[in-house]
């Protein structure tokens, strides 16, 4: 379609999904003021704990995953084929994709707390019935729900824990939680790798607790998350204010017994309310006055997911064809790089809320742009042992954890309170898919030829994409360190 059409298009269908329902009003309140001023507390630990949860555990059940592919090939499991792993694979992503979807409309539409619930009982359920699967076709299916539960808890908690944390500490908070994703990588390995050991469980029965592994975790979480209160930033949204002053309230009477007497608040803040219509409300937000911060999001989403995607999980093969790793050893070389995509966000996070945002993320998506180029050249000359290539890795992966992060971070400050969770939803699914669903195949392809070269320039296109993404965040990023969220609306 012609620019100037697709404009037009957008002008109709704007004026056409605004009905009355659909159509927000503001409204000021102090009720946000009053969440940002709240000094650090145990009160904010423990939602931390209780919402956290979904990175470790989504990271743990992506090193099941992997980790357990071995196993789940004996015949004395479930015999599956390299095909069929790989079909459990994409089929877990899928899930996760329609769950985030699914279940980031939910939590727009029916309050947080109910999805936090919700969302983490089918990630329970589901991963305990995968140890207990027969077949392919039960232990697929059991993956695809697997997946739906994680991908629904990114939408729901994500979005929750921007509207409970003060807007001071907010950046460094979202990454360093996003960061606990690679905690559940190492957890991962460490339980595959002690249930298939002969002395333990074997591999008949290994893989099969392995799954069980999240569970006790999950219901200790299940129990905690009962005593979290509602969003009042999301029932301000719906109109609710009689509610949402009673939560606030409550939040503050457990934050002051700590602290003591909290500050006065003396300004209200300007925010949105909407009642209806929220897919309506979304689609005309993307395409009207927020198109371009969409268009910001849609690129940092779809980078990091092709680099991790395609980089990250490429590298075991890379380490078992170029550099002759034994397959039993693999599992160790990634420990270090794991627990460096851990400690980026936690080192640097703090700067994100000092320095900026535009800064900071800029310049952790260029960083680990120009370190894989150089390493990819050094590669491409075998110029590199396993020991110096797993240090240049190591260097990449600690601004890489810190872009990737950061992506998730961006998306769910820059949209409206009221499709924040859809926004999430919507941003991991479509950049994951554009990004990520390809990046394995091609990689793997690239490394099943005998010269290097059509594997350096795939890291070639790898770079590049880091580098513009930095570069567009730079142009058109959001600077949104410390600013409350209603400050960061576009009038619409």
């Amino acid at each position: 379609m012609h620019l100037t059409q697709w404009a037009i298009s957008a002008r109709h269908f704007e004026r056409w999904s605004r009905t009355e329902d659909s159509i927000p009003k503001f409204i000021r309140s102090y009720i946000p003021a009053r969440l940002d001023r709240l000094p650090w507390s145990r009160w904010h630990l423990r939602v931390i704990a209780a919402l956290a949860i979904t990175w470790l555990l989504d990271g743990l059940e992506g090193s099941l995953g992997g980790s357990l592919a071995g196993a789940l090939k004996d015949r004395d499991a479930l015999g599956f084929t390299d095909a069929q792993l790989g079909l459990s694979s994409t089929c877990y992503l899928v899930g996760a994709v329609g769950g985030a979807l699914i279940f980031g409309y939910l939590a727009d539409r029916f309050g947080r707390r109910r999805l936090f619930s919700a969302t983490l009982l089918l990630y329970l359920i589901s991963t305990a019935a995968t140890g207990l699967s027969w077949n392919l076709w039960s232990f697929t299916f059991f993956r695809v729900l697997t997946g739906a539960g994680i991908g629904g808890e990114y939408a729901a908690i994500n979005s929750a824990i921007d509207e409970l944390i003060p807007a001071r500490l907010r950046g460094r908070i979202d990454l360093g939680i996003n960061a606990t994703f690679w905690l559940g990588i190492i957890m991962g390995s460490i339980v595959s790798s002690i249930f298939l050991s002969p002395r333990i469980f074997g591999k008949q029965l290994g893989w099969r607790v392995a799954f069980f592994s999240g569970v006790p975790l999950g219901i200790a979480v299940l129990l905690m998350r009962r005593y979290l209160p509602e969003s009042p930033r999301w029932l301000l949204s719906r109109g609710r204010d009689e509610e949402a002053e009673a939560e606030i309230g409550k939040i503050e009477l457990e934050v002051s017994r700590e602290v003591g007497a909290l500050n006065q608040v003396t300004h209200s803040v300007r925010l949105e309310t909407h009642s209806g219509g929220l897919i309506l409300r979304l689609i005309g937000l993307l395409i009207g006055p927020y198109k371009g911060r969409a268009l910001l999001c849609f690129v940092l989403m779809a980078a990091q997911a092709f680099f991790y995607n395609s980089v990250f999980f490429s590298l075991s093969l890379v380490l078992l064809r170029y550099y002759g790793v034994s397959a039993e050893r693999v599992g160790y070389y990634f420990i270090p790089i794991a627990v460096v995509n851990l400690l980026g966000p936690i080192l640097l996070g703090r700067l994100f809320d000092s320095v900026g945002r535009k800064q900071m993320i800029c310049a952790t998506y260029v960083l680990s742009g120009l370190i894989l180029l150089a390493s990819s050249w050094l590669f491409l000359h075998n110029k590199l042992g396993v020991r110096s290539q797993i240090a240049w890795w190591a260097a990449m992966f600690f601004f890489a954890s810190c872009a990737a992060s950061s992506a998730y971070l961006t998306v769910s400050e820059v949209f409206p309170q009221n499709v924040r969770a859809s926004s999430i939803a919507f941003f991991y699914s479509f950049g994951t898919l554009a990004g990520g669903a390809f990046g394995p195949l091609i990689f793997g392809h690239l490394i099943g030829s005998e010269s290097r070269t059509p594997l350096y320039w795939g890291y070639l296109a790898g770079a590049t994409v880091m580098i513009l993404a930095g570069l567009a965040q730079a142009l058109w990023g959001v600077a949104s360190e410390c600013k409350p969220l209603e400050a960061l609306l576009v009038d619409s």
